[in-house]
This record gives C-alpha cells, sequence and structure tokens, in this order.
C-alpha cells in the first residue's frame, strides 16, 4: 500500500520466599518486609508531599525488589491494608485483597518471588481454597510490575488484578462456593465426549457452552473455586441472550464435582484432532472449519489457548476481503471476471498513495488476473465511483456481518465494516482500514460466496434452545455467484492460493491475505478456501504471506474433510 500506510509453589504463613534475604529482616523466625516501607509510607509521604521533590527516572534494581517484598510480606501475611498501600491504587487493591480471603477463602498463603526483568517481578502462588469442610490446593503463577507513584516517585506495584490471578480482569471477583453454573459434558455430532485434555483449543468453548447452557442441560452445580466475570455493557445480541454476549466465568479449583448435564455440538471429532494437529504447526494461529450449506462448525482451533482469536477475534482480514469487494464491484458493474481491468503500480484516493505488494502491475489484464494476484490498486481504482456505505451495504445484506446478531452457541464477534469515507473506504476495500473479522467470519464468508447464500455459523443447533438464527437480507444474483466463483477458483489454481491449494480441485476456491499491523515488523497472514461442503479460514498473527502461513493450515483440513 502506499506510503505503506498501516491500519490499524508450601510455607507456614507468614513466610515469604524471596530469594533475596538482603530485602528481608528474620523476626521471631518469619520474613518481615522493610520496617522503612509499609502501610504507613503513604501516610508519611502525604505528610512531607509538600517538602520534597518527587522522584523521576527509572527505576534502580534495589527499588523494585523493594516495592515487591513490601507488597507480597503484607499480602501473605494478610494485612490487606498494609499491601493496598504498597500499590498504586489503594481502594482498588485493598477490596480484591480483601476478597481473595474472604470470597475466594483462600488461606495457608505462601508466595516465592522469581528473578526480577526490569520492574516486572514474577512470583508463585500456593494456598488452600476451604468451604464448609471441603478443602484443596491451588497453585499458580502471577506477576507484578513496579512503577513510580505519582504524587511522590515512590516505587509501588502497578495496581491491576491480574496481579491476584493472571486471569483476572477489571471488575471481575474470585469466589468460592456454589457454582452458579452446573457443569455440562459436551459432546460432538456424534456423541463423544468433548475434553480439553484431548483437545486443548475448545478451553473457551466449554466455558462458554457451560455459561449458555449449564441451567438448562440438567446438571447439579458442585463446589468450586471461580472467576466470576464483570457481565459486558449492554450485554444481551438481540438474538443471542446475555449469557452468550458475556465472557464466560472460569472455574480454578473443583472442590466437590457437580453432575454435568450434556450439550451437543456440531463439532467433529476426527476434523477438530487434525484443527489441534495443525494449529501446533504455527506460532499464534488459528483456524475455523464449517459446512458451507449449512454453517454447522465442523472445528474451530487456536495455538494459544488464553484467548480465542477464531471464534472472537477482531482483526484486519488484508486481502481475504476483497471476497466481498469483489461482490460489490460485480453487483455494480465496475469490474467482469473476463474483462480487462486496471492493476497500476499504484493508484491514489483521498490524499493516500496506495500500491501493490513489491509494486507489481498487471498490462492488459482482467479482473479475474487482478483477483488472483491480489492486486490492491485493482480495488483502490474504483473507490471514486462508490459511495461511502456501499462496502458495508453488500457485508450486511448479502454476507450477514456486522449487525451483531449472530447466536452461535457461545460467544463470538460478528465482524465489523463500518462506513468510512476518503482514504479509510478505500483501504477498507482491500481489509484494511477499519474493517475487523476473525476466522470465524471468513470462513462464512467464502461459504457464502461458494453457495451464493449467507447460512449463519452455529456451535450447537437452535433446536437446543429454540433461538433464531441470523439471515441475511438477499442472496446474491447467479451471475455475480458465478464470478466470484470463478475469481476464487482461478486463484486456488494459478494465484496466490495455488501452492497450498494444489491437489485439492476441481471444486475447489481460495483467497490469500496479508493484513499489516502497526508496530509489528510481519503482516497476519490470513486464508479462507472452500472444497465441496466445507469451508474454512485460518489467520497467522504476524506469520507473513497468508499463503505460506495461514494457507496449509485450511488446506490441511480441507484435504482431511474430502
Amino acid at each position: 500500500m502506499g506510503k505503506r500506510r498501516r491500519v490499524v509453589e508450601r510455607k507456614g504463613r507468614g513466610q515469604l520466599v524471596v530469594g533475596a534475604v538482603a530485602a528481608v529482616a528474620v523476626v521471631g523466625g518469619t520474613l518481615a518486609a522493610y520496617s522503612a516501607y509499609g502501610g504507613a509510607s503513604g501516610d508519611r509521604t502525604a505528610a512531607t508531599a509538600d517538602h520534597k521533590a518527587v522522584k523521576k527516572g527509572p527505576l534502580s534494581a534495589s527499588e523494585v525488589r523493594r516495592a515487591a517484598t513490601a507488597f507480597l510480606s503484607a499480602w501473605q501475611g494478610g494485612k490487606d491494608g498494609r499491601a493496598a498501600a504498597a500499590t498504586d491504587a489503594p481502594e482498588a487493591a485493598k477490596a480484591a485483597l480483601t476478597g481473595y480471603h474472604k470470597d475466594a477463602h483462600l488461606t495457608d498463603l505462601a508466595l516465592t518471588r522469581g528473578k526480577r526483568s526490569g520492574a516486572t517481578v514474577p512470583f508463585g502462588v500456593k494456598a488452600t481454597v476451604s468451604y464448609k469442610g471441603k478443602a484443596k490446593p491451588l497453585a499458580y503463577r502471577s506477576k507484578l510490575t513496579v512503577v513510580r507513584r505519582t504524587e511522590d516517585g515512590e516505587p509501588v506495584v502497578g495496581w491491576r488484578p491480574s496481579v491476584l490471578h493472571p486471569a483476572l480482569e477489571d471488575g471481575d471477583r474470585l469466589v468460592a462456593g456454589p457454582a452458579g453454573t452446573p457443569p455440562i459434558k459436551a459432546v460432538d455430532r456424534s456423541g463423544g465426549e468433548l475434553t480439553t485434555e484431548k483437545y486443548p483449543s475448545l478451553g473457551t468453548v466449554l466455558d462458554g457452552l457451560r455459561e449458555k447452557y449449564g441451567r438448562t442441560a440438567g446438571g447439579k452445580a458442585g463446589i468450586e473455586l471461580r472467576i466470576v466475570r464483570k457481565a459486558a455493557k449492554g450485554s444481551g445480541k438481540k438474538t443471542g441472550g446475555a449469557a452468550e454476549d458475556k465472557t464466560p466465568d472460569k472455574t480454578l479449583v473443583t472442590l466437590t464435582e457437580g453432575t454435568p448435564g450434556t450439550v451437543r455440538t456440531t463439532l467433529d471429532a476426527a476434523l477438530q484432532a487434525e484443527a489441534e494437529r495443525q494449529v501446533l504447526t504455527k506460532a499464534k494461529s488459528s483456524v475455523v472449519l464449517l459446512r458451507a450449506s449449512t454453517g454447522e462448525i465442523l472445528a474451530v482451533a487456536n495455538q494459544s489457548h488464553g484467548f480465542n482469536v477464531a471464534l472472537q477475534g477482531s482483526l484486519a482480514p488484508g486481502s481475504t476481503m476483497k471476497i466481498i469487494s469483489s461482490t460489490l464491484l460485480f453487483e455494480k458493474g465496475l469490474a467482469s471476471a473476463e474483462k480487462p481491468h486496471p492493476c497500476p503500480k499504484y493508484s491514489s484516493y483521498g490524499g493516500w498513495k496506495f500500491q501493490n505488494d513489491d509494486k507489481f502491475s498487471i498490462q492488459g489484464g482482467t479482473f479475474k488476473a487482478s483477483f488472483a494476484r491480489s492486486c490492491n490498486t485493482a480495488f483502490i481504482s474504483q473507490a471514486k465511483k462508490l459511495d461511502d456505505d456501499d462496502l458495508t451495504g453488500v457485508a450486511q445484506q448479502v454476507y450477514g456481518l456486522g449487525r451483531n446478531n449472530w447466536a452461535i452457541g457461545v460467544p463470538s464477534l460478528d465482524g465489523s465494516v463500518p462506513v468510512q469515507s476518503g482514504a479509510q473506504m478505500a483501504a477498507s476495500l482491500i481489509g484494511q482500514g477499519g474493517v475487523r473479522m476473525n476466522p470465524l467470519n471468513m470462513a462464512s464468508v467464502v461459504a457464502t460466496a461458494k453457495t451464493g447464500v449467507f447460512h449463519q455459523p452455529y456451535l450447537v443447533a437452535p433446536s437446543v434452545d429454540h433461538r433464531t438464527l441470523a439471515k441475511a437480507d438477499r442472496a446474491m444474483s447467479a451471475s455475480v455467484q458465478a464470478q466470484l466463483k470463478e475469481v476464487l477458483r482461478y486463484t486456488a489454481a494459478a494465484g496466490t492460493a495455488a501452492e497450498a491449494m494444489a491437489g485439492l480441485g476441481p471444486d475447489d476456491g481460495a483467497k490469500t491475505g496479508s493484513a499489516e499491523v502497526d508496530n509489528q515488523d510481519k503482516p497476519n497472514g490470513w486464508f479462507t478456501a472452500w472444497k465441496g461442503d466445507l469451508a474454512g479460514a485460518g489467520v497467522v498473527l504476524a506469520g507473513g504471506h497468508g499463503g505460506d502461513t495461514a494457507g496449509p493450515i485450511v488446506a490441511a483440513l480441507l484435504r482431511a474433510g474430502s
């Protein structure tokens, strides 16, 4: 693109194992933090703030160790007020630290400080969660970062909920007691049980299924230590309900097992296993596979198990967006698969100068050739003939995107194609600007191109809870669909997707994509394709070209399912 525009683990209570003896003093067989730094320091600083220069500059190693030790010693000793005062947000920290003991029922706390890295100090946590005669150990690792307090520049712990537990976010609570939602037994389309031991990527999916279906699947709640998530602002999709919009609660320790209810999904065990294998081949990769004619989700996997990029990611899709943009150009008569179409080295619009990868151009070529080589300027050159809301209209009306009304059975993002103007509108045509998608969305896009009609993806059949699936306003015309399938097939056979799709024809089609991201050396690599009645899409964050990174992952799933 022109101007390279970028869019965007047990000790007795009171024994803190800190590793650095100089940081503590031995008092009665226990470790005590610096007497000169503790709960009263906040008052002392306030009393002298007017007579004392604010400390500035980088934190020294001793300042970091001192602040970390003060906080960890006080927390381990049950001195919540003192621990909170050793942070930059005493009120929020005090509430969270108090809840750690009272709501989460955690005792016998032992903290082990790790090796400092700059201002960040990792530490291990071991504790016991006890509730009405039931007790189990809890162990995990967390970290804190030391910052300078605004008022006086003193080193304190930069407060955030994740200091207490890495999975805590703002508004979340640690709670021990009867589970708010009974457990579930999720099964695949053939009745086989789905577990994270066998399918590691499904952790967030299983959490989401429990959140939505636990109360209605016939199970009985057990006793757990769990993270209770804060409800999202304005939660509740028009058709999906609040339980689908809210981030699922997370179980940390099960004290007594509940009785699970069964929830059947559309997942295919063999394809899910293949998806799990494939995402291990590329760091930061995610993939989704659908049945094109129905929208049933057959597999979903992420190499990283913390956040479900495959279903909830919000990323610029790069040139895979050209499937939707081509639909627009075909409908408006601004392009035809077999007719000549400009693909200059550069094309400007809205004050931006756009270019093709490696600044190539195609002389006297067809639109099909431009699409297959992923020519950016073939699309930018048409921006002046479009209204600002044209792309948004096609994305919503034909592809069912961007209306926040998908109800797939677990939390998902439905894509976003906002109305933009000027250079941002032009950039959206090639999957940059404000356009945001994830592999689920792009698998649905290529499925719609294959079938001509949008079928909302789903992981749980709507008959289970009588929910209504989203529909698009209209199908694409037969002429537009024919041209779209033609350019996608040509790309799979002779374009940028040819290497990944080799041997999968003839009933196939594909599109590659590379999306630039600010402060990222390599673009995100995208790939979406169909084979027969299967449609898939994948992304490799900071992977580079989609054909080389996400392409082999998606193609392997298409082969496995064929």
